[in-house]
């Protein structure tokens, strides 16, 4: 019913940039928060970035001043614009919303399958 897709990853050189884009279709009535969390194999899923409709942005340590995130509220799409990347980036980045379905539900926490981020040294 409600689905996030992924786009924009890819093999880059170290140093290099990167913009990845998701966005959501379906039924719903709007989207509170949209970010970006990231695994790579044998890690945890750890924060990238969250950005909330009205604006008010979170990045995680390793990431602030190199990564920005900004939506189109307009499109239900997320960005995440990736400068400077670093080998320690390699992971599969995942999409995730906060989508209200009705006024009176609370809304659901909803992951996109995610896109493939190579930096090479």
């Amino acid at each position: 019913q409600v689905q996030l897709v992924e786009s924009g990853g890819g093999l880059v050189q170290a140093g290099g940039s990167l913009r990845l884009s998701c966005a959501a279709s379906g039924h719903f009535l709007s989207i509170d928060v949209m970010g970006w969390y990231r695994q790579a194999p044998g890690n945890q899923r750890d924060l990238v970035a969250t950005i909330f409709s009205e604006g008010t942005t979170e990045y995680g340590d390793s990431v602030k001043g190199r990564f920005t995130i900004s939506r189109d509220n307009a499109k239900n799409t997320v960005y995440l614009e990736m400068n400077s990347l670093k080998p320690d980036d390699t992971a599969v980045y995942y999409c995730n919303a906060a989508i209200r379905t009705t006024t009176w539900q609370q809304p659901l926490n909803s992951w996109g399958q995610g896109t493939q981020v190579t930096v090479s040294s």
